[in-house]
């Protein structure tokens, strides 16, 4: 039989609704959202709440995501959610120590996930092993001079690694950079991965200043590079369309999954069940169908959960 794909959703991201009256911000927004893609073929699910994602405190509200998971898993008990997080600040290092930066470190920053494991609610635990400079560029292609950073060390990253295994809980992983991956390929070349690692690569659309172009070049690279791990793998293109320029397609042929929706999007017409419509006719295309979710659950191997 042909490997199921696993179609996940990220459902608002920072889109506010002046861009996209349809992006969901309120927790039932989101419940409704949530409920209209698993109808439509969705097996994960993403979302962000109104904390922001950097320049912050440094903590997020557990209570949201709360609000808006558990009015889907009271129908979908299986659902996969995971959240987002804070950034860290200048020496957030682990217990804002020294070179710590207070109300940044990474145990505050990952705060909600952990509670949300401890409420049985979380799906996949989030990993974000690296720093992204979020940069943006001017109409006529000039680099703008802007500071925005999504940061997040190697102490960090073993931090939410380790994390996760505490939690029994699998990880989204997600894949920004090429030293994104590397990260993970020394956990792997260990033996010392925990269970249920899902690899997101995500590359940069014409409107992203970070991340390998979305080329079959580009992808060959990464999946030379995951060679040999046997992690399931998925694509998405932050600040493009993932299915117009034909990664979508190339993903699903080669038996990776995808990642649709507004947040890496950013699409001002369509609603979030639209492009996860799309994705599933991709998918039949290639002779795929929409995964189920124990179908998503067993292709990523995923532990089963228990509280911390």
């Amino acid at each position: 039989m042909t490997k199921p794909a696993i179609i996940e959703v990220a459902m608002n991201g920072e889109l506010p609704k002046r861009a996209n009256p349809k992006v969901p911000r309120s927790p039932d927004e989101v419940a409704e959202d949530a409920l209209r893609c698993i109808a439509a073929g969705a097996s994960i699910l993403h979302n962000h709440t109104g904390d922001p994602v950097i320049g912050g405190s440094g903590r997020h509200d557990p209570e949201p995501y709360r609000a808006a998971w558990s009015q889907v898993l009271d129908q979908h008990p299986d659902a996969l959610f995971y959240p987002t997080m804070p950034g860290g600040g200048p020496g957030g290092g682990p217990g804002g120590g020294p070179s710590g930066a207070p109300g940044q470190s990474i145990e505050q920053r990952y705060a909600h996930i952990e509670q949300l494991a401890r409420w049985g609610l979380l799906g996949l635990g989030l990993v974000d092993p690296g720093t992204t400079d979020l940069g943006r560029f001017h109409p006529d292609g000039r680099p703008r001079a802007g500071d925005t950073v999504y940061q997040n060390t190697w102490a960090d990253g073993v931090y939410m690694v380790e994390a996760c295994r505490r939690m029994n809980a699998g990880m989204s992983v997600s894949i920004f950079e090429p030293g994104f991956l590397r990260f993970m390929l020394g956990y792997a070349e260990a033996d010392a991965l925990p269970p249920g690692g899902f690899i997101k690569f995500y590359f940069g659309g014409p409107r992203a200043g970070f991340g390998l172009p979305p080329t079959e070049k580009a992808l060959d690279a990464y999946l030379d590079m995951l060679e040999g791990t046997g992690l399931p793998w998925l694509v998405s293109v932050q600040g493009g369309d993932v299915a117009a320029c034909g990664m979508a397609r190339l993903a699903l042929e080669r038996g990776g999954h995808l990642q649709v929706g507004l947040e890496p999007s950013g699409d001002r017409t369509r609603s979030n069940s639209q492009l996860v419509e799309e994705a599933v006719g991709i998918a039949r295309a290639c002779g795929r169908q929409p995964a189920s979710f124990a179908e998503a659950r067993a292709l990523i191997g995923l532990p089963q959960p228990s509280a911390i």
